[in-house]
């Protein structure tokens, strides 16, 4: 059964997924792509996810501009550690930049603490409690994963704290001032590379830049997955979270995630 909450009058609404029978105690976190709304899906990947036991939390957040369209030209010469800058101000709210309007309230954690005290006091009986720690998500028992723009928000979560699991479809592909991949994703990782699982089309303009992307994570190649069925999406961007066909693919990958 799915629940849809307003976060605000003037905002696309957040979407709840859980089996209504009983409560679990492995939480997906879903971050859409730019311009995505939560409550839009993908259907039957939050469908997956809750048959492989989850809880599925699929968060609006201000996903208007992405990396690759502010971070590009004289912005990144002025600012070379642009894409870390941004993806830092619209993940955490803090320390702000100059590159984007976002208050510090609109950031993606704040916002999903927020959800998450919500949704103690609104669904009694999805033990959501079991997800926060203080005013703090408890990462450790959460599965994050996103689709471009939120693909590459959840690996930027995962670089700092100790996830359950991280799933980044097609997500994101950040270049520094010299044209080469942003050097955040090269930093160290918190949540171990076996927790990492990213899938990109072979047939979407930025297929090797992705996969060089995915490289620098430091994503095991057995966890990396190119994806060339027919698409059956608009692009082949987006069909790996909606192509039904990937299935199985996405139970495998929710499955390796699951929180012990």
């Amino acid at each position: 059964n799915s629940v849809n909450e307003r976060w605000s009058k003037d905002e696309p609404p957040h979407m709840v997924v859980r089996n209504a029978a009983a409560a679990s105690r492995h939480l997906l976190v879903w971050f859409p792509g730019t311009n995505g709304l939560a409550a839009k899906g993908p259907n039957l990947l939050f469908d997956t996810a809750v048959q492989q036991g989850f809880q599925v939390l699929a968060l609006q957040y201000h996903d208007s501009e992405a990396v690759a369209q502010i971070c590009r030209g004289f912005r990144l010469a002025q600012f070379p550690d642009c894409a870390a800058s941004f993806r830092q101000h619209r993940v955490w709210g803090a320390p702000l930049s100059p590159l984007i309007a976002d208050q510090a309230s609109d950031a993606i954690v704040p916002r999903m603490v927020s959800v998450l005290h919500y949704l103690v006091q609104s669904d009694p009986n999805g033990a959501w409690d079991y997800f926060l720690d203080g005013d703090q998500p408890h990462w450790a028992r959460i599965t994050i994963a996103g689709q471009s723009q939120g693909g590459g928000m959840a690996a930027f979560i995962a670089k700092t704290q100790v996830l359950a699991g991280v799933i980044t479809f097609s997500g994101g592909w950040d270049k520094g001032a010299d044209g080469d991949i942003a050097s955040w994703y090269s930093r160290p990782s918190a949540t171990p590379p076996a927790r990492w699982h990213a899938t990109y089309n072979v047939a979407e303009p930025e297929a090797k830049t992705l996969a060089k992307t995915y490289q620098q994570l430091q994503i095991p190649d057995s966890h990396i997955h190119a994806l060339s069925e027919p698409a059956e999406a608009a692009h082949a961007h987006s069909d790996g979270i909606r192509n039904p066909k990937y299935q199985p693919l996405w139970a495998n990958m929710l499955a390796a995630t699951l929180a012990p």
